[in-house]
């Protein structure tokens, strides 16, 4: 007669069981390192996510020159270079804020990865914020992350 806990498929499951238990007593020996890799995962996202809008606002200036005669592009007639630059910083704010508007999957992605980058900030101590604001931006990056499940659209493509 076999007992259950004698077939192959439980064997299995014992050893797994057995081998959690074996690295458990190593595990708060790492609990300091795993917040750096959090933040360098993190960093390698929010450069991704750079990337992208990068490339998307350099499409969107090249749309926009070849859509547009050059009496109808707007100016920057300013009289002082403190004017201009403000002017031209307000243009590149306004493209910017349509490409996200545009690309709702990146704009996700970017808010969720932000939010994420207060946990690891916070447990290194390189950013001191209360436990609330902690708890709000992991909140808030659970749901973004929760409606990239419900509408799989919102996933940002690699």
């Amino acid at each position: 007669m076999e007992f259950p806990w004698e077939s192959s498929s439980c064997h299995s499951v014992w050893s797994g069981r057995s081998l959690l238990l074996l690295l458990l007593p190593a595990v708060p020996s790492l609990l300091p390192v795993f917040p750096r890799y959090y933040l360098f995962a993190l960093v390698v996202n929010l450069s991704r996510d750079a990337y992208e809008i990068r490339v998307l606002l350099e499409r969107a200036e090249a749309a926009g020159k070849r859509g547009k005669s050059p009496e109808n592009r707007p100016q920057l007639r300013a009289d002082g270079g403190i004017q201009r630059l403000r002017l031209q910083l307000q243009l590149q704010l306004r493209l910017l804020l349509q490409v996200l508007r545009d690309n709702p999957p990146l704009l996700l992605d970017l808010l969720r990865n932000a939010c994420d980058l207060v946990i690891p900030l916070e447990k290194l101590g390189l950013c001191r914020s209360s436990p609330g604001f902690v708890g709000l931006c992991g909140l808030t990056s659970s749901v973004l992350s929760i409606l990239t499940i419900l509408h799989p659209w919102l996933k940002l493509k690699p």
